[in-house]
């Protein structure tokens, strides 16, 4: 990844726009060489993944009024934004953290068309709310918060722990730094007793570390093209 402001500029630059099979957006990011989302459809997988597996799956294990989602790999805001239109729907308070070191620009994010697929009020908010939640949390709906850190996921730090951890890296291919030992125990060590750990991926390492973390494991199945995808409920500290 870029570590300088012209570095990120001229990569945000040259994103690419992909529409996927689904109708919904993706962006190719060059210097990365993957895309955001899976080219078999974006808002499938998010909602597939990050809120049928991780999100509803955590209420109907423990149904509350309040729930709080850590994002680890924020990206466009598609899994924050489908999360946040389920809680608005079902009035639950959410609040939500995302940490992206390299926040797209409101630019980027408004050309990923939204509004087709996403309620139209969630996504005005979140775009006016957007560059406020880089520096604090704001309010963003009804019952609805968000955060934005903009830091590496090793320097995250936080005096809350989450229900629920959306792990949004790119692929280990891509991007093996986030996958390892010292980088899931410190973004999981913010995940509650109990809490719920999703994930796209699905790898004999990622299931060993997870297991020495204190998690229990379970296979889910996949977003459309992936058999499989990985959940797992944090058993101890």
């Amino acid at each position: 990844m870029p570590h300088t402001s012209s570095e990120k500029e001229s990569s945000q630059k040259a994103l690419t726009l992909t529409q996927t099979e689904d109708g919904s957006f993706t962006l190719f990011h060059p210097i990365i060489g993957e895309h955001y989302h899976s080219t078999r459809g974006a808002l499938q997988e998010s909602k597939h993944v990050f809120l049928h597996a991780g999100l509803e799956y955590a209420l109907t294990r423990n149904p509350k009024n309040t729930i709080s989602i850590l994002e680890v790999g924020f990206g466009t805001g598609l899994n924050y934004l489908v999360s946040q239109e389920y809680c608005e729907q079902q009035g639950i308070h959410l609040h939500y953290t995302g940490i992206e070191p390299y926040p797209l620009s409101k630019t980027i994010l408004k050309s990923m068309q939204y509004k087709t697929y996403v309620d139209g009020n969630v996504v005005d908010e979140f775009y006016s709310i957007y560059e406020k939640s880089l520096e604090r949390e704001v309010k963003a709906g009804p019952h609805s918060f968000l955060t934005l850190a903009t830091e590496e996921a090793l320097s995250f730090q936080s005096p809350d722990l989450f229900d629920v951890l959306y792990f949004d890296a790119f692929a280990t291919t891509r991007q093996p730094e986030m996958w390892t030992l010292n980088t899931l125990s410190h973004c999981c060590s913010f995940l509650d007793v109990g809490g719920v750990f999703v994930t796209y991926a699905i790898t004999g390492n990622l299931k060993r570390i997870l297991k020495s973390l204190g998690f229990r494991i379970e296979k889910v199945a996949g977003a459309r093209g992936k058999r499989e995808m990985l959940r797992a409920i944090k058993l101890s500290v």
